[in-house]
């Protein structure tokens, strides 16, 4: 049953709209330090076998930090991050940038040590290695960064 024309029952209502899911950028740091500790005391499983007998082991697994994860973690998604970052306050823009760069190096120090795949950190990370072809009589040739003249090859 639709309401009835001309009602004003929205004018009751003691708010409007979802409350900011974070008053204050204390509370964002400290949720992210929560979501951070909560990876740390969860690691991924890995069940390996080892010798003839065909042991199985356990092996715990370094969980890399995201902002998916954290936005789980806060019960929120990846496009209200991106939306809320982008007209947050001041005062929360500090605090956002530590926790990306947190993210960041977690994940780059991850794959450098070899407890988290390179491949997929590094494209992630935007770090992949660029390799270009350009060969049209007099062009360059550029092989995994270093250029090569037509006179070189």
């Amino acid at each position: 049953m639709a309401a009835p024309k001309g009602n004003e029952f929205w004018k009751l209502r003691s708010k409007h709209g979802r409350d900011a899911l974070f008053a204050s950028p204390e509370l964002l740091e400290q949720a992210a330090i929560e979501y951070f500790k909560w990876c740390l005391d969860n690691p991924l499983i890995s069940i390996e076998v080892y010798g003839k007998d065909a042991v199985q082991c356990s092996v715990p697994k370094m969980r890399p930090f995201t902002i998916q994860g954290l936005c789980m973690y806060c019960d929120a998604d990846t496009s209200w991050w991106r939306k809320w970052k982008s007209t947050a306050s001041k005062d929360f823009f500090s605090v956002i940038s530590r926790i990306e760069d947190i993210i960041y190096r977690q994940k780059f120090e991850g794959a450098a040590a070899g407890f988290l795949n390179a491949n997929i950190i590094s494209r992630d990370l935007g770090l992949a290695e660029k390799t270009e072809n350009k060969n049209e009589h007099g062009g360059e040739l550029i092989i995994k960064g270093e250029k090569f003249a037509d006179k070189d090859r």
